[in-house]
């Protein structure tokens, strides 16, 4: 395989999709050396076949307004692979959701899946619908119509979606309702639903405790722990709140979060009840993060810029994709920052990961650091499969045994012969091992 031979034709068979290219590339390059050392999967045309979606479904969302003015959106599901169980992954509603980014979140997802070492395949959907400023009403009918058009394609054990941003417990259950009416079932064909119906606990924090937890990983292995360190963290929504929770139980100081308006800093910490009242806020469907200042005495607000000029040992990007520029990285190493681990998915460039590993610095990719929201929903699946529901403490210990894993699959394949551990190849190398051997044992399918 040559990996710019394969990104030349990717790119003239879906020309302009530049983040799902960008996923794409980061992965061969990581399995080139691994790829073309087992010929078995150079005859089985694996990378051929694991770059390309099984299939892409695409329609029409129409819904009525509280006006009764009728409006029409896009919906999306990508299912990408399903060699080593049922396609899983989010769904999400936001006005920037294309077919680029819903293939980069599937591709990213088949690994990440892989890494939890739970049986998932990888898949990613959602629409251009903005839940934003919408009524309960408007966003019950969306997710009915929205549903309607998706439910003969899924099933706990063809595809399970789960939330994503826009997505929360409110849009699970209306879609959840739907789809429970139109198949008349009772399943596990969605993840992320509420306590009293099918969910499980931890779910709604588990991205931002599974990022924390395979941080403390990261530092471990240097002899260090959160006690004490700054950090930074962006997004306040449940990730970034997760996350918030979870530094802050291990003994660090979490003192940005941030928004598309800004991000707030506040020196004293974000903990306790500042920690509910960003979480209140983002449920309100507010999407700004200025308020906080007028709350809390402590805290300053900045306008239109991005967490990472402060000063702080460790920074967890929670929000969204490329939101972490070579500039802002040169900025951290600048003030000291030891640790990047990431909570979203893809949130840094291909130039801030190149600085971080340059300088060396511990630096997680999301499809390893953030694969905590995933596999609490396959726990949930599990559940709902046993017909049984864990206690909080016992999904909790799974989860942090799942992430203790995935940072040792990482060590044992991205170690390099100085000793620095490139988590980047060891998590690309370490997903993609298991699904193409799946593939191969399989057959040409």
């Amino acid at each position: 395989m040559n990996v710019d031979t394969v990104m030349n034709d990717l790119v003239k068979r879906h020309p302009g999709e530049v983040e799902y290219h960008q996923a794409v590339r980061e992965v061969l390059e990581s399995i080139e050396e691994v790829y073309n050392d087992n010929p078995h999967f150079r005859t089985a045309g694996i990378v051929d076949r694991i770059i390309e979606p099984d299939r892409v479904f695409i329609f029409k969302v129409p819904w009525a307004d509280d006006q009764g003015m009728v409006h029409v959106n896009l919906g999306y599901r990508v299912q990408f692979n399903n060699a080593i169980g049922p396609y899983k992954g989010g769904l999400r509603f936001h006005p920037s959701v294309n077919l680029s980014i819903l293939k980069f979140l599937g591709f990213e997802q088949i690994f990440k899946n892989s890494l939890t070492s739970l049986p998932m395949g990888g898949a990613k959907g959602g629409s251009d619908f903005d839940p934003k400023g919408k009524s309960n009403a408007e966003i019950m009918r969306f997710c009915q119509s929205f549903m309607m058009e998706l439910w003969s394609n899924i099933g706990p054990d063809t595809d399970v979606p789960a939330g994503d941003i826009g997505v929360g417990g409110r849009e699970i259950g209306y879609l959840y309702g739907m789809y429970r009416k139109l198949a008349r079932e009772n399943t596990g064909v969605l993840t992320g639903k509420g306590l009293n119906w099918g969910g499980s606990l931890v779910r709604p924090e588990a991205t931002g405790f599974g990022c924390v937890y395979f941080a403390k990983e990261m530092l471990a292995t240097r002899g260090e722990t959160f006690e004490g360190k700054r950090v930074a963290i962006s997004g306040f929504g449940n990730v970034a709140w997760g996350a918030a929770r979870k530094v802050t139980e291990l003994g660090g100081k979490v003192v940005t979060l941030s928004g598309p308006d800004g991000y707030i800093y506040d020196p004293e910490g974000v903990s306790g009840e500042k920690i509910t009242y960003m979480l209140d806020l983002r449920a309100s469907n507010e999407d700004i993060v200025a308020p906080y200042a007028l709350e809390f005495d402590s805290a300053a607000f900045v306008q239109g810029k991005r967490p990472w000029e402060v000063e702080v040992d460790i920074a967890l990007p929670c929000a969204t994709q490329n939101e972490l520029d070579g500039s802002d990285a040169g900025r951290l190493l600048a003030n000291g920052c030891t640790c990047v681990c990431e909570g979203a998915n893809m949130p840094c460039t291909p130039e801030a990961i190149e600085k971080f590993q340059e300088q060396q610095i511990l630096y997680a990719p999301g499809k390893a650091a953030n694969a905590g929201g995933v596999a609490t929903s396959g726990l949930e699946m599990a559940q709902n499969s046993m017909k049984i529901n864990w206690s909080r403490e016992e999904v909790d210990e799974r989860l942090h045994h799942i992430m203790k894993n995935i940072h040792g699959n990482c060590v044992k394949y991205g170690t390099g012969r100085d000793g620095y551990v490139d988590y980047v190849k060891g998590a690309n190398i370490a997903g993609f091992l298991k699904v193409a051997e799946a593939m191969v044992d399989q057959g040409l399918l």
